[in-house]
């Protein structure tokens, strides 16, 4: 594994790859790495003769300066934990990938997907993902690119986005990893206590329930989030949206929709958890 942090040093690397005919894959990531981004890489070791993996913690998706400045910054363990899954680790400067600063007027925006549900919640958020993304297909330029489908919007706007500007490159979802007790991994779950952690499953289990009732036929998408909000908060929880939209489109329901997406999302202590399910319809 060899650490990068400039694009001379990138591009020296992979232009040798691609002299020899490599296909390269790629796992954008922002650090902390748990066993869910470890299955990113290995798909993306598993579909390519290469796999790149940047650690960038992207500014423009922090709505306050205190919760970027306590992002866990994990560099040294991140690199222990990848070992010889990854060929490269990307670590590129602020500076790097914006040379004019935070405040640089070009970005990249696909409207629509971008701004309803969690992009509503927070604008502007998902218009950082979508210029950081971007920019590191720029300066990696890879073949494939695997995102976990446990971010279910955020894959996506990136779908959307790579389709819409004709990127050549693969975009690979993956399932979510989860924990024994179901709890979907995340870098989130470490704000948890040792309670909180006991009690955190809920979400999961609140959101199969939730399938369960869909696929019998129950329609009634404000009862459903009612229902599934005033359980979580029975249990501790702070729920923070319950939607139920379309999986294509993730608008409400109409007759053509072909399945749902359950999105959940809600506070336990200081995390905010988030979790999604498809159920066909």
């Amino acid at each position: 594994m060899q650490l990068v942090s400039t694009l001379d040093e990138l591009r020296a690397v992979i232009n040798g790859w691609r002299r020899h005919g490599e296909r390269i894959g790629f796992v954008p990531t922002m650090g902390n790495l748990h066993q869910g981004h470890m299955e990113l890489v290995k798909q993306a070791g598993s579909r390519c003769d290469r796999v790149v993996v940047s650690i960038f913690v992207n500014p423009l998706q922090f709505d306050r300066a205190a919760d970027l400045d306590a992002y866990p910054r994990t560099l040294e363990q991140d690199c222990e934990r990848l070992g010889e899954q990854a060929d490269i680790v990307f670590t590129p400067t602020p500076a790097l990938m914006y040379p004019n600063g935070q405040q640089q007027q070009t970005r990249v925006v696909v409207p629509g997907v971008s701004e309803v549900l969690e992009g509503a919640l927070r604008p502007g958020h998902f218009d950082g993902v979508s210029t950081v993304v971007c920019k590191l297909f720029n300066l990696v330029q890879p073949d494939l690119a695997c995102f976990g489908e446990k971010d279910y919007q955020q894959l996506a706007l990136i779908r959307k986005m790579t389709a819409e500007l004709n990127m050549p490159v693969e975009i690979l979802g993956v399932p979510t990893v989860r924990a024994e007790d179901g709890l979907a991994l995340s870098s989130r779950n470490g704000y948890l206590t040792d309670a909180e952690r006991t009690l955190a499953p809920e979400l999961a289990a609140t959101m199969n329930w939730l399938a369960v009732r869909l696929a019998d036929g129950e329609r009634d998408i404000e009862r459903l989030a009612t229902d599934g909000s005033a359980r979580l908060n029975d249990a501790g929880f702070r729920t923070d949206g319950i939607d139920i939209v379309d999986a294509d489109t993730l608008l409400p329901l109409t007759a053509q929709s072909r399945a749902v997406v359950i999105l959940m999302a809600a506070f336990l202590g200081k995390a905010r958890l988030i979790d999604n399910r498809v159920v066909p319809l």
